[in-house]
Parts: structure tokens; C-alpha cells; sequence
């Protein structure tokens, strides 16, 4: 019996251009958008983790998750009927130049199940083996970064942040070797696979890699798919149509990035290989939330020196992708001052967007002039000493607002966010009260009830969010052969809003045993 109860599609695969050679070896892939392959067999496929809320979307029921039929098709072992697995093609710049041909060099999509709704899921392995793309490589990830796009796919959703899902993450059985820090000491460890599933995994570097190596007539073909399938209103392939779909694809780009800054995640890797034409966070891998506020942070070793993936300035690099998606549909729009203006209009929505969530983060309900100093008196104080960005926030829906409130209480919520309590001298808490009781006066003038703002706050600013030691603690759980870490994680992560009984120590700043622990910190790309 089929595991999922809707039909399967392969319309990506059945409209665009394919890659003539079948056969086995990395090589080069002019001219097609995708290269039929299948998945590499593992010795023993087995279910770490599933998601029963992404099971739902394409049709499968929470019983088959523990099922042998479904740790075989989801570690690569077996297909069921309707499936047509392909890896797609593509380019994109890293680190701000361009790499030519990338592709999906270990992600393998097996098809497309159509919901009831009409709406199509793409179920994509990663993690499965050798493609045309693979390079050097060898197609295959080690459970601890399987285990970190499982439960970030799922967190970020729960957060209410654009993102791709994650269905299960099943270990293979078979051992991959890795240099995780790059030292030449290469060491064996747990292979594992992940599905994910997304509307598209189509990024930006899709339209790249053609636009670039003049391949116009695909480029064509892939707009002109884009624009049927996933901008249907926007009517057929045009010059007009073309540019609005920009416009559309800078406002999502603008709104991910904002949700990203609202609950402190860096994604570590923005490539244009891995943005997404949906406005969705995709490829998680060296990725981090921000412990202590720290703009300059980031969780990526390769970006180390550079640092142009750090936190503060994930908004202006998103912008600087929009603007290569545009270089690549000059060939189709022909008008660079139509496409430089609808590749801007991310900066306008950005903005505009990003005012309205700190005003949420801080529990306004209004915009008034002066906010913008407020703002940015804060994000000066909470890097002054060592300041947890989570708990801060999460915090301040209880600060005491009323004129009469003690200098200490009001205190009290700068002083359960500080990594260092004793920091608070009488220098500090001076600064901080300087902000705070105009911010109390503020919240005082719109006259909100109490209950009601925070509420509002809270249901802004969650409580739990993915950090990296609590997932390195899962993994080492689950690298001794224990799942019930993740499996608590998942859970947790599944209402990051709301207080749990028992689940205090998911809640907690970052310990400093775990400051400069391998997986905890920085991570680095090998995965």
C-alpha cells in the first residue's frame, strides 16, 4: 500500500529540459534544468524523527512514520509508484563571487504529491547519495548536520518563519567520512538522511546559472514554468510579467529576512544558491541564533574573517542577492532601470516591515516619531555587556511600566538577560534606565492593558528557540544511539510561545561550557 494518500506529479521533470546523459560521474550540465537519478542504497535505514505536522501535508499518517516501508523510501532504499527523482541544476555566487555550476550535489527530489487543495509538495532527500552534481563528493550527510536541518526546518516553521519542512530524519547505518574542522584529520561518523519538503526548492541561482552561461532559450522556459506554476496571476511569460515577479520575490526575500531578525537566526550562508524563489529559508547548515546580542556574530567558520553572513547584515546582503536575481532576467526583460526598481522595492518593504515588528517586539501598538531613536538606543545597550537577545525580550512583556515601579525591579529584567549579573554596576543600570523608563512612558501614553500587551509580547518574542548547544546535546544523544533527545527537542520546538512546565533548561542562557565548544558556537560547512 502507498504510504501517502495523494497522487504523485512530475510536471518540473515533464516541462522543462532535462539532462540527455543518464549515466553515472559528476560532469558538467548545459542547457537542462535537472538530471534523472536515484537514490543510493544505505545498509539500514532507520527512523530517527519524524514530523507529524508535515507528515499531514503530503498525505501521510503519524502511524506509517515508525513503518519499515517508510524508513525505506525515506532513507533512499525504495520508491513508491509515481515518483521521478531528479536532481536539479544550478549556479550561484558564494561569498560574493560566482562559482558556476553548483547544483544539487546530494539532494535528490523523488517527486511532487498534489494535496487535495491542488497544492504541490516536493519531497527531497538530502543526503542520498552521489549526483551528476555531486563534484568530489560523495552525495551523503553525517547525522549531527541531518540532525540540525531536521529540527531548524521545523522550529522555524513553528516560529512562524518562511521555511522549507522537514518530514523525518532516518539514519542510515552506513558511516561517511568527514573533516569536520578542516584540520586533515578526516574521522568517521553516522550517516544519516533528511526529507525535506517545500512547494519548490527552486533558488535564485536556478535562473543564474543560465542567465550566466547564455543559456537563454532554458532561462526562458524556466520563467515561463515559474510564472504558470507558481505566479499563475501574474499572467504569461513576458517582459511586465518577468519584472513583477521580481517585485514579488524582493517583498517575500524582505519578509523572511525580517522574521529572521525577529527571533535572532542567521543563516549563516546566504549564497544565491541558497535563497529561494518563495521567500522561504532553505539549506540550513552552519546556522545559529544570536545568544548574546551581537550584530557581528557569526555561526559560520568559513565566514570567520569576513563576516559577510553575520547577523546585522543579513538585510543589506538579501538585497545584494535580489539584485544578482535581476542581473539574471535582463535577457528576458531587457530593461535594467524596470528591474533595478522592482529588485529595490525589497529595501522599501524591509523597512517598512522591520519598524512594524520592533514595535511588536517592544509591544507599541502605534507608530510615533521618535521610536526609531528607541530602537536604536536599545540595540546599543544590549551590546554593552554580554545580553541574551531571547530572554531579554521575553522578559520585558513583564516589566513593571507604572510610575511608582522601584529602580531595582525595573532592573530585574535587564538582569535575568545579562551573562554576567554582577555587570549590572551603578554605571550600567544608570544606561539602562535612561531607556527604560522612557520606553515605560512610552507604553503608558497608548494606554493598552497590561494583560493585553503582553500577551501581544509574548506572542512575539518566543521563549525557546533552537540554540546551538541544546541541539549538539540531542546529537551527541542521538550519535550514542538515542533518538529521545531530538525527539524532546522537536517537541519543545513545537510551541516556542508558551511556557512549558518542565522544559525549563530549553529556556536557558547559553552555559559557558558551551562558549567555544565544537557544535555550540561557530560550526563550519562540513556536514
Amino acid at each position: 500500500m502507498a504510504l501517502t494518500r495523494f497522487p504523485y506529479d512530475d510536471r518540473f521533470v515533464r516541462t522543462l529540459p532535462g539532462d540527455p546523459d543518464a549515466g553515472p560521474g559528476s560532469r558538467q550540465v548545459p542547457n537542462a534544468c535537472w538530471s534523472a537519478v536515484r537514490p543510493t542504497p544505505v545498509a539500514a535505514p532507520k527512523v530517527v524523527a519524524a514530523s507529524p505536522e508535515t507528515a499531514a501535508l503530503v498525505g501521510i499518517s503519524e502511524d506509517a512514520l515508525e513503518s519499515e516501508a517508510f524508513a525505506q523510501v525515506f532513507g533512499g532504499n525504495a520508491l513508491e509508484p509515481g515518483m521521478m527523482p531528479y536532481a536539479a541544476c544550478y549556479g550561484g555566487h558564494q561569498f560574493g563571487h560566482w562559482a558556476g555550476q553548483l547544483g544539487d550535489g546530494r539532494a535528490i527530489t523523488l517527486g511532487e504529491v498534489v494535496d487535495p487543495a491542488g497544492q504541490h509538495w516536493e519531497l527531497q532527500l538530502k543526503g542520498a547519495g552521489p549526483t551528476p552534481y555531486s563534484r568530489r563528493a560523495d552525495g551523503r550527510a553525517v547525522l549531527r548536520s541531518s540532525v540540525r536541518e531536521f529540527l531548524c526546518s521545523e522550529d522555524m516553521h513553528h516560529l512562524g518563519v518562511p521555511t522549507t519542512r522537514a518530514l523525518s530524519l532516518i539514519e542510515t547505518g552506513d558511516r561517511v567520512w568527514r573533516d569536520m574542522f578542516y584540520d586533515g584529520r578526516p574521522a568517521q561518523e553516522p550517516g544519516a538522511v533528511v526529507c525535506r519538503v517545500a512547494p519548490s526548492f527552486l533558488r535564485f541561482g536556478s535562473l543564474q546559472i543560465h542567465a550566466l552561461h547564455r543559456q537563454h532559450e532554458v532561462l526562458r522556459d524556466l520563467m515561463d514554468h515559474i510564472l504558470r506554476v507558481h505566479a499563475p496571476e501574474l499572467g504569461p511569460l513576458g517582459r511586465e510579467s518577468a519584472a513583477a515577479w521580481l517585485r514579488q520575490v524582493a517583498e517575500k526575500t524582505a519578509h523572511m529576512v525580517v522574521e529572521w531578525m525577529r527571533v535572532g537566526f542567521v543563516h549563516g550562508v546566504m549564497n544565491t544558491d541558497n535563497m529561494s524563489i518563495l521567500g522561504l529559508t532553505i539549506d540550513y547548515g552552519p546556522y545559529g541564533w544570536v545568544d548574546n546580542f551581537d550584530p557581528g556574530w557569526t555561526p559560520n567558520t568559513s565566514d570567520a574573517a569576513q563576516r559577510r553572513y553575520r547577523f546585522g547584515h543579513q538585510p543589506a546582503i538579501a538585497h545584494w542577492n535580489v539584485m544578482r536575481l535581476a542581473e539574471a532576467l535582463h535577457p528576458i526583460v531587457k530593461d535594467a532601470a524596470v528591474l533595478e526598481a522592482a529588485a529595490n522595492h525589497y529595501v522599501d518593504v524591509f523597512h517598512a516591515e522591520h519598524a512594524a515588528m520592533m514595535r511588536a517586539k517592544l509591544g507599541l501598538a502605534t507608530a510615533r516619531e521618535g521610536d526609531r531613536d528607541l530602537v536604536d538606543a536599545l540595540m546599543a545597550l544590549l551590546q554593552r555587556e554580554e545580553t541574551d537577545m531571547t530572554l531579554f525580550f521575553r522578559g520585558l512583556s513583564s516589566l513593571p511600566v507604572g510610575e511608582d515601579a522601584g529602580d531595582e525591579d525595573v532592573l530585574d529584567v535587564v538582569r535575568a538577560a545579562l551573562y554576567t549579573p554582577s555587570a549590572l554596576d551603578e554605571e550600567l543600570g544608570r544606561a539602562w534606565l535612561g531607556w527604560l523608563r522612557p520606553y515605560a512612558a512610552r507604553v503608558r501614553e497608548e494606554g493598552r492593558p497590561a494583560r493585553v500587551r503582553s500577551e501581544a509580547m509574548d506572542a512575539t518574542n518566543p521563549l525557546y528557540v533552537l540554540r546551538n548547544y541544546l541541539s549538539q546535546q540531542a546529537i551527541d544523544q542521538a550519535e550514542a544511539g538515542d533518538p529521545t533527545g531530538v525527539r524532546e527537542l522537536l517537541a519543545v520546538m513545537r510551541q516556542p510561545y508558551t511556557a512549558q512546565p518542565g522544559k525549563e533548561r530549553f529556556a536557558e542562557k547559553r552555559p559557558e561550557w558551551a562558549r567555544n565548544k565544537a557544535g555550540c558556537s561557530m560550526l563550519s560547512c562540513s556536514s
